[in-house]
């Protein structure tokens, strides 16, 4: 009985086996990491930036690139907070307010970017990009940009890959969409580079569109995200940390229609970050009266099932409810 209890109360933290608190301190180690490229990057990109609309636009990514990181590891601290009176469930969702926080900072800034840029375009706006002193030698301020763009995106690509690896195991969604935009540095690189070869050539609105570009990958991230973390903060059938059916739903409902006293059985299952709350609604068959004793097999079966079983309501009913069935949709 004890076991139960400590799993379905207990902190964050604790609800992780040994495995998935490696990959946590993994993850966490990759973030701090990743403030500091990107405190590194933030730096150099804003001292070539010049007049650029395309360097200003993967300047202001890179300060927004701070979030993501910044939001998980202000998470990881809070779901080491057990449960209260006031906070029942524990602190397992502040992983989807981190998700929240992130994605409409996002949004915000996309938006914010390609307002910027269009008006460029529409006031005719010419980006001076002049000449620089380097070691002595005067050279094409573009240049710089270039060097430094090319090289900006490589550490994010490699620290997205090692992130994506730990965002599995971990069923964590901020740490999925910070690996997925770090993933995608490489484009906002390369849009930048090409808009800045645009002023060199003449074609000054290449620079504009380019941060366009940057602009609508920072919404559509944005966006993406938004739609996810609202639907896990209100309660919508829980998924993979990609936003897929997950198969273990499935399988804990398999595992409790097995049962020789259940007839009829289906799980109601709500993310609450790295964890599950299920509340598995059982129709005994005709004649059964489950005892306390059997309630709380299943629902010590149900916990052993996997770790993200965290905590588990079995609930006798006549009936299934309606919302449930494959009728409902």
């Amino acid at each position: 009985m004890a076991q139960v209890e400590e799993a379905s109360t207990g902190s964050g933290h604790d609800a992780l086996p040994e495995e998935q608190r490696e990959a946590l301190r993994k993850a966490i180690r990759l973030e701090w990491i990743t403030i500091g490229v990107l405190a590194v990057t933030v730096a150099l990109v804003g001292l070539v930036a010049g007049q650029s609309q395309a360097m200003r636009a993967a300047w202001l990514e890179d300060m927004l690139s701070f979030l993501p990181p910044i939001a998980f590891l202000i998470a990881t601290r809070v779901i080491r907070i057990g449960p209260n009176m006031r906070h029942p469930y524990g602190h397992h969702r502040s992983i989807g307010v981190a998700h929240l926080v992130a994605a409409t900072a996002l949004l915000i800034m996309g938006g914010f970017l390609i307002f910027n840029s269009v008006m460029s375009l529409v006031n005719v706006e010419k980006p001076p990009v002049g000449l620089t002193v380097l070691f002595g030698q005067e050279i094409w301020a573009g240049w710089l940009m270039v060097i430094v763009m090319a090289a900006s995106g490589i550490p994010p690509v490699i620290l997205g890959r090692m992130k994506m690896k730990l965002a599995e195991p971990l069923h964590d969604k901020v740490l999925y969409a910070d690996a997925d935009m770090n993933k995608a540095d490489w484009s906002t690189a390369l849009a930048t580079i090409i808009g800045v070869l645009g002023i060199g050539i003449g074609l000054w609105w290449m620079d504009a569109v380019a941060a366009i570009v940057v602009a609508v990958s920072i919404i559509a991230d944005g966006v993406r995200n938004l739609i996810a973390a609202v639907e896990d903060l209100t309660d919508t059938r829980a998924m993979t940390f990609d936003e897929k059916e997950h198969p273990l739903i499935d399988e804990i409902e398999d595992i409790t229609r097995a049962m020789p006293w259940v007839a009829e059985a289906d799980a109601r299952v709500r993310d609450q970050g790295h964890v599950f709350h299920v509340e598995m609604f059982v129709v005994p068959k005709p004649g059964q009266d489950p005892t306390v004793e059997q309630l709380h097999d299943l629902r010590e079966t149900l916990h052993d099932v996997d770790w993200k079983v965290h905590d588990v309501a079995v609930v006798p009913v006549p009936e299934i409810p309606v919302y449930l069935t494959p009728a409902a949709g």
